[in-house]
Parts: C-alpha cells; structure tokens; sequence
C-alpha cells in the first residue's frame, strides 16, 4: 500500500519503474508462450501431420467442389447461389491479334467472372452484357494505343473478337456470350462511322470537354442528372455529321443510316475515352453508364396473362383462386434473370399495367402479398434476390465459388400502378430547391469564433495536470 501511495506523489520513484518492468515481463510471458504455440511439435511416425508455413500466415482455403455438400434436390437445376467453380484451360489463339492481353488480364477476369457458365443468361442483362461491353471498349482503346486508329480493320476486328471469346471461355465463361449479348467482330470496326482515327476525332471533337465530363462519372448523379452521357452524344453527333433533331421525349429522329452512323460513332467516342483513361477508371464509367441505361426499362418478358385477368377481375377481397393464379403466372416469371431493385419497381408497374388494361382494378398485390422480390429470381426456391441498381460484378472466390451481392431481400410491397399505363413512371427525384443556411445575421449571433479554442484549453490543462501526478 505505502508502494503505491509513493507512485502517486513521486514521479520517477524506484517503485514506479518496478511495477512498469513487471507489467513489461508479463507482457513478455504471453508473447513467448503464443510463440510456442505455433511452432510444430514432434508427432508419432505412425500418422505424421504436415508443417505449417514458416511464415505462420495461411493462404487462401482451396476446397474442392467434391467437399461442398450435394445439393439437395435430385434431377433439379442447380440455383445460382450454389456454389460453382470454373474449369480454366489454356485457350487457342489465333496468333494474329496485335494487342498483348496479358496487359488486360485484369478486365478480362472479371469479364470472364461477370459471364460465368452457369450465371451469364441469369445475370447477362444487369452484368454480363454491361461488363461485355465495356471490355470491348476498353480492348479498343489498348489498340489504339498502338496506331493512330480508334477502330480494327475488318479482319483484324474478327481475330481478336475470336481470340477475346477463347480466353474468356478458358477462364470459365460462357461460350454463349456473343449470342447472349448480341455483339460481334463488327463491334469493333466503327461501323459506318466516317471518322475512326485519332487525329481527325481531335481536329473535330473538343475533347477536353469530353474527357472532363467522363474521367470521373458520379454514379448517384449520372443517371437522372447526367453529365457525360451527353457530352458523348455530342461528340457522337459532330464526328457522325448527324444533324440534331430530338422529339419532346429527347429521343433522336432520323433515318435509319442516320440512327446506324450515330450509334456507330458512339462506339468510336467510348474508344477514344478507353485511350486516354485507365482501364479501371473507363471500366467504372462504362458500367455506370450502362447501370442508367438497363434501370429504365424491365427486362422481363410478360406472355398475356389471362388466367390471372379471369381470376382476379371482379375481386375486391382476398380470393384464393386469384391469388393462386397470381402467384403461378409469377413463379414463371421468376425463373426468367436476376434484376435490380430499380427494374423490379418498373416490372410490377409493367405488369400491373397489363392487369388494369385488362379489368383489374383491385391492387391485387396487396391482396396476395407479392413482394418486389417476388419478381426475381428465387434462391433455393424460398428467398428472391434484387442486385443492387449501381453496377454490381460476380466474385469468385474458392469457398463459395460464384457468388453476388442481393442488395434487396426484404418484404417490400409492389407498388400497384395509379393507371393502365407506366410510360410516366420516373425514379428521379425532381428538382428541388434547399433553403439558405442560417447565417450569424439571421441568427442574431455575434458568432463564436473563439469557442474552439476556449473548448480545446480546458481539456489541454486536464492532460497537463495528469501527467504531472502521474
């Protein structure tokens, strides 16, 4: 006791150093003993184990799929949350191809990832395709690197599209992707786009514009409030010759030469961005353009419901015959792709549309309890997923195989449209005016431009005064 009260009134005493040595060699105690730990001891011969590492950190846990457990349901489909490994092998190249694609392993993993075999015609709308593209672009913009053209020549754009598909294929893709996302060699080569080369696009084209307007796309802003969707489609519109005629909707009207060129040039003007950006940095923009593009419409395919029409037209309470059609017509549609939370909002509009041009006036969603998840595909037959509305990638790892994100698996009510028609539908907020911040004036307060510092030296001498008593 007369030790500890010496500690509190000498600063520095004997005692003072003592305790801090003790607590030192504990501490000390604990580090050896946890070294001990992890050295391997000798075991019998008769079942010897295997060393750890000499560094003592571990490596990623490779399990094989012969140790995941079987799956539960014989003679099913496997559900895309299952877990599933890709095989790889090395892929037949063409030869004849001038781009090194070891500079571009990196986008064509996760190219190759986003497009898995068993995911891509369930993700192919929201992130195979999207990511497809963007790898397209970002291969155009490598070459061009290279030469002064911002496109391939036409048998140079069929080798590398052949040799791009065989080393995505080999990393576990799916072979299917072209047909998938309806794109070809000709994707390559500009189109009828009649300028393709770096000098004259520069000579035209007022491109530090465009690159201030892309080399950073904000991914919450982009899509109700966008800023590099239009200054490409004016870059578009000057190096295809396209006079500008918009319709009150600001959709483009023109012959369909017109409407080829245009889309064309677009493709040269992604090019020119991919040229002067990093491939992560065009990556990003790319998909976030492509987010605001695939959110404003449901990917869906409605065949005519007309059980559901019979059964619920006249309902004006909970019915179970039109529930029970309800709930059969949409376990079909659930079987169809993955959707975002954005397009599963536009969906239920879409199909509730369908039901009130048809007599059902009822909300009938509310009536049998049809989720927004309801209209997305369904894991393991019990739980819907939504992905998230900004870009979203598969991930590969090697426990769980492929996997994604579910933004959305709450039981949120689908909104029952106000009429038979959804084209009015708008998930941007409108334009909004915040008022002023309160200013010292209309506060009536002479500020307080010293209450920092009056805060701060209290609690300055606090510390002062305890380390000198301790």
């Amino acid at each position: 006791m007369d030790c500890f009260q010496t500690v509190s009134q000498l600063k520095g005493s004997m005692c003072h150093a003592f305790v801090l040595f003790i607590a030192w060699l504990f501490s000390f105690q604990d580090v050896v003993a946890l070294h001990n730990v992890l050295e391997p001891s000798h075991v019998s011969s008769t079942s010897e184990l295997a060393n750890p590492p000499s560094t003592g950190l571990f490596e990623p846990i490779e399990i094989s799929p012969a140790v995941i457990p079987p799956y539960p349901y014989a003679g099913e489909p496997l559900p895309p949350m299952y877990p599933t490994f890709p095989t790889t092998y090395e892929p037949n190249l063409t030869g004849r191809c001038p781009v090194n694609f070891s500079a571009m392993s990196s986008i064509m993993q996760k190219t190759a990832s986003d497009c898995s075999q068993p995911l891509a015609p369930l993700v192919g709308n929201v992130i195979c395709c999207p990511q497809l593209g963007s790898l397209l672009h970002i291969f155009q913009g490598f070459y061009s690197m290279k030469s002064d053209k911002l496109v391939l020549q036409k048998t140079v754009a069929n080798d590398c599209f052949s040799d791009i598909i065989s080393i995505l294929a080999s990393r576990g893709a799916n072979h299917t992707i072209p047909t998938l996302c309806s794109v070809t060699s000709l994707n390559l080569t500009g189109g009828s786009c009649p300028v393709k080369d770096v000098v004259s696009f520069e000579k035209i084209v007022n491109t530090s514009k465009l690159l201030d307007a892309c080399s950073t796309v904000d991914p919450l802003k982009e899509c109700c409030r966008p800023i590099c969707q239009p200054a490409i489609m004016e870059a578009a519109l000057q190096i295809s010759g396209t006079q500008m005629t918009f319709t009150e909707n600001k959709n483009f009207v023109g012959g369909s030469d017109q409407v080829d060129a245009l889309t064309a040039c677009k493709g040269v003007v992604y090019s020119y961005l991919s040229s002067k950006l990093s491939a992560e940095a065009a990556n990003s923009a790319f998909r976030i353009l492509s987010a605001c593009k695939v959110n404003k419409v449901c990917p869906l395919d409605f065949k005519q419901p007309s059980e559901v029409i019979e059964a619920c037209r006249n309902v004006a309470a909970p019915s179970p015959s039109c529930c029970s059609s309800l709930n059969a017509y949409i376990a079909g549609v659930q079987k169809q792709m993955l959707i975002t939370n954005k397009q599963a909002i536009i969906c239920a509009a879409v199909f509730g549309s369908m039901l009130r041009k048809e007599g059902v006036m009822t909300n009938i969603y509310e009536l049998c309890d049809v989720d927004l998840k309801d209209f997305s595909i369904q894991a393991y037959g019990q739980q819907g997923c939504l992905l998230r509305s900004l870009p979203a990638d598969v991930v590969l790892d090697n426990i769980t195989g492929y996997s994604f994100t579910c933004d959305l698996t709450d039981n949120i009510a689908a909104p029952w449209p106000a009429s038979s028609s959804a084209s009015s539908l708008s998930l941007c907020a409108p334009e909004m005016s915040l008022p002023a911040l309160p200013t010292s004036e209309t506060l009536k307060n002479p500020g307080c431009r010293g209450c920092v510092l009056e805060v701060l030296v209290p609690i300055f001498s606090i510390f002062a005064v305890s380390a000198l008593l301790y």
